[in-house]
């Protein structure tokens, strides 16, 4: 299409097209997200509900105003020792409003293939876990993301393995992620849940 230019009569002037891409991105950023279900993506990480490793209905709300460690783990990963490191973790910060919470995943190689109750055994025997433990959940983002993943992957990478880590604050926003090989006795992991202690 080509259009007259009123300031030089007789010269006509290619018209110039107009990319609808910007609009179109725009309109994306503004969609609201939603988890999958069709229900809206909770302002918080304390809003959303799941299942304890017991089956039982576990609320997030009851750790709104703590600052919380979430971590996928395994029992045959060769990350899986880093329990021990969670553990201490929980120990040493729960009177300061810390908590560590685990979600069991089989989706990395495999390395979570026990029931609730092989987990829970395992966990306490060969690493003396007492912070709360919750039923296995898919990380991975698609149809079957677990809302709680959805939640933590909306600004954040999700986890390519297990022991991957979210640290969330008080106000249930998520604060940093961490890869597998980043350890709970980690400088930069321990600075972060210092600063979000404060």
């Amino acid at each position: 299409m080509k259009t007259r230019d009123e300031r030089r009569p007789g010269v006509i002037i290619p018209a110039v097209k107009r990319s609808a891409a910007p609009v179109i991105a725009l309109s994306l950023a503004l969609a609201p997200q939603v988890l999958a279900g069709g229900s809206p993506m909770p302002d918080s990480f304390y809003s959303l509900k799941t299942t304890t490793l017991q089956g039982k209905p576990a609320d997030l709300a009851q750790w709104s105003g703590k600052v919380t460690l979430v971590v996928n783990v395994a029992s045959a990963c060769g990350y899986t020792p880093q329990y021990k490191g969670l553990q201490a973790l929980h120990t040493e910060l729960a009177s300061r409003g810390f908590e560590v919470l685990g979600f069991p995943s089989n989706e990395f190689g495999g390395q979570e293939p026990g029931s609730a109750q092989e987990i829970q055994t395992f966990c306490e025997r060969n690493y003396g876990v007492t912070f709360p433990m919750f039923s296995k959940l898919v990380t991975a983002k698609g149809a079957d993301q677990s809302p709680v993943y959805a939640f933590l992957t909306r600004d954040h990478k999700a986890p390519d393995w297990n022991f991957c880590k979210y640290l969330v604050g008080k106000d249930g926003k998520v604060i940093a992620f961490f890869p597998s090989k980043v350890t709970p006795e980690s400088k930069e992991l321990r600075e972060a849940i210092e600063k979000a202690l404060r």
